[in-house]
């Protein structure tokens, strides 16, 4: 166990960006690929272990960040599986649930799911992941921890008050833990994405532009450079 080499955590597996960063952090570190349904990660997994390049070795657990027992368990079977290698960087991709609707008829329910997955989510998962991370500072490139923010994480948008609350509450966080754990040898990274990223879900959203929508392979290219850039950073934005 303890040659293994260092892992990076995705948190957030879908078909679109966190696919496309798994995909980029495999080439340079076994990854553990986190989400609720396990169909988001099946296949990728897979994948990424079929390929005989690189470390080829991806892991997927099924884990609802916004759960601590959920996200206890997840780390357990992180600490089985890895040992004492040491997390070179770990991202946090979770997207929440998008509910664009007038103010005035949401249900608590609708309103609170956007912090749930970007505020308390984000919450458990740096909790559980920063001890790791902090025992990682001797590595070649300091250990980062990278959240996916969006155009709501600055502006609050008419009908998206549910959504922007919850990436308000992720961009706030991030600066916290930069200003904290920055100084302590980590890289803490609000990536805020402004514009609609090409996946499955989006690929009928229509734009007068053709090249209107953002490409998530270029995405995970930006956090995996960031994770070799050695100078600290609070935030960063991706257009």
């Amino acid at each position: 166990m303890a040659s293994t080499p260092a892992f990076a955590i995705i948190a957030g597996v879908g078909p679109g960006t966190g696919a496309a960063v798994a995909r980029k952090f495999a080439l340079s570190y076994p990854v553990v690929l986190m989400a609720r349904n396990p169909e988001n990660y099946n296949s990728l997994v897979s994948e990424i272990n079929g390929n005989k390049t690189g470390p080829a070795r991806a892991v997927g657990i099924s884990t609802d960040v916004a759960d601590a027992g959920s996200v206890r368990s997840a780390f357990g079977a992180i600490e089985k599986e890895f040992g004492a290698a040491k997390c070179a960087a770990a991202v946090f991709n979770v997207g929440g649930r998008f509910i664009r609707k007038p103010f005035l008829e949401l249900t608590e329910e609708e309103f609170g799911s956007g912090f749930e997955a970007n505020g308390k989510g984000a919450f458990l998962f740096s909790q559980a992941v920063l001890p790791l991370l902090l025992d990682s500072t001797a590595l070649p490139h300091p250990p980062s921890l990278i959240f996916t923010g969006a155009t709501a994480s600055l502006k609050g948008s008419a009908l998206c008050s549910a959504f922007a609350t919850g990436k308000f509450a992720l961009r706030a966080l991030a600066q916290s833990l930069g200003r904290e754990f920055g100084p302590k040898g980590v890289h803490v990274a609000h990536a805020i994405i402004d514009g609609v990223i090409d996946i499955p879900r989006t690929k009928e959203w229509k734009f007068d532009a053709p090249d209107a929508k953002l490409s998530a392979d270029a995405v995970s290219g930006a956090f995996s450079s960031y994770c070799l850039v050695g100078e600290w950073m609070i935030g960063e934005g991706i257009r």
